[in-house]
């Protein structure tokens, strides 16, 4: 059985692009925003400097400190999502569950910032995470798939034209010289 390479790809592009458009688009718009998010603080709070060096405070008191910024929400270790120790900067981010951002002085626990952080959640929205754990392989893995096939199967059809259209022209001009 022999394949029509045309219809083929017609087919592929026509069906592929439907099937892989909306995750694509999400891909594409969130994957801009992460790429601006040092850029804009909307996204993610710039780092604020502190006292640079060995940090000189105890867990206990990052958590006291933590616990007293409201908007946080933070009443023990549960609530926290993460630390993020810069000892270059002289800070300690603070990441909570719901995503609110605490930097700290490294030495003083003097508040720097306290800012709403965006970026954990356009990730969870890039990488489908935040639709289901598995739209992750489900949706966005064959999306992407679809993708790369789609611009296999256009890379060939742009070669094949290419190709075409120089033998054309070769063949016209060898015609020009035979009369």
């Amino acid at each position: 059985m022999k394949i029509n390479w045309k219809k083929f790809n017609r087919t592929t592009h026509y069906w592929g692009s439907i099937i892989c458009a909306l995750p694509i688009l999400i891909i594409i718009g969130t994957g801009t925003l992460l790429l601006l998010k040092k850029e804009f603080n909307w996204i993610q709070p710039a780092t604020v400097r502190g006292m640079a060096g060995a940090p000189a405070v105890s867990f206990d008191d990052i958590l006291k400190a933590a616990i007293s910024v409201d908007q946080a929400k933070i009443k023990s270790w549960a609530d926290i999502n993460r630390l993020d120790v810069r000892p270059g900067k002289g800070v300690i981010k603070v990441r909570s569950e719901n995503q609110w951002e605490i930097q700290l002085d490294q030495n003083s626990l003097k508040i720097l910032q306290v800012a709403y952080r965006r970026s954990d959640f356009i990730e969870s929205l890039h990488d489908g995470s935040y639709f289901h754990d598995k739209a992750k392989l489900g949706v966005f893995l064959p999306a992407a798939l679809i993708l790369l096939l789609l611009w296999v199967t256009g890379l060939y059809l742009f070669l094949k034209t290419v190709v075409s259209k120089t033998s054309a022209k070769r063949r016209r001009q060898e015609a020009a010289c035979v009369v």
